[in-house]
């Protein structure tokens, strides 16, 4: 009889670290070698090896997919902003938004947050050296998301045609 246990701290991490190697990928490979990556995480899934709850992909993945972590990301790469003006360069975000997304990258190690003593007191945020690492994927993924917009949106209008999908609100229903 097989019996299961929680792993130890040392096969957990050993678990999180493998999920990060093995995304390790050759640029210069091309397609054919990040397919290859991918598919060995899914393989760790499927052989019971893999924990999403301590995957760091899915943890970082988690936090830039999120509706401003980009937006933000993108603004400071031009250059430091205080919180206003950070604001006005997004202008669709919250106050309470902009307030939760710095807070998370700060707490992430994402960008900085400087107070200077003046009065009123005046706060800076700029990215961190870890920020600034995050800009050639985020520019690699904006780079291709731009490419491939129009294919996206003609794919979205034939499957909607095709099964006959109602816009409702934010989100679509099928008939």
């Amino acid at each position: 009889m097989v019996t299961s246990r929680e792993p130890t701290a040392g096969e957990a991490a050993f678990e999180a670290d493998e999920c990060t190697t093995s995304l390790e990928v050759d640029h210069a490979a091309g397609s054919a070698d990040a397919a290859n990556a991918l598919t060995h995480l899914f393989t760790l899934r499927e052989n019971g090896k893999f924990d999403a709850q301590l995957c760091p992909v899915r943890d970082v993945l988690d936090r830039i997919g999120d509706t401003w972590t980009m937006l933000v990301i993108m603004a400071l790469a031009a250059k430091p902003y205080r919180f206003s003006e950070l604001g006005r360069a997004i202008p669709d975000i919250s106050k309470r938004m902009l307030t939760e997304t710095l807070r998370n990258l700060e707490r992430d190690g994402l960008l900085t947050r400087s107070v200077f003593p003046t009065k009123p007191p005046s706060v800076e945020y700029r990215l961190s050296n870890t920020g600034q690492s995050f800009l050639v994927p985020l520019a690699t993924l904006v780079a291709w998301a731009d490419r491939m917009h129009a294919t996206i949106a003609r794919s979205r209008a034939e499957y909607d045609v095709r099964v006959d999908v109602v816009p409702v609100g934010n989100g679509m229903l099928a008939n």
